[in-house]
């Protein structure tokens, strides 16, 4: 079984990274993107069968280790 989580900053956070791309895009020529937030995704092959168990196994993945709750909140998919 496939899970995918995706991690972005929480609303409110200020984002450099996005703020950098987001000014790159402008110095190409790309104009009107008004905002860029930048997060991560990733992709993880589980053993587990069941997806309910999947994701209370990848929710505690989140929580201890994948994201950082304090300012990034996370979406997870099983596939």
């Amino acid at each position: 079984m496939k899970a995918r989580v995706m991690v972005m900053l929480r609303n409110g956070v200020l984002d450099p990274q996005g703020e950098a791309v987001r000014a790159a895009l402008g110095n190409l020529g790309f104009e009107g993107v008004g905002g860029v937030r930048q997060g991560k995704l990733i992709e993880l092959d589980l053993a587990e069968t069941d997806p309910e168990a999947a994701r209370h196994s990848v929710t505690a993945m989140c929580e201890k280790l994948l994201a950082n709750t304090v300012i990034e909140s996370y979406q997870i998919e099983i596939l």
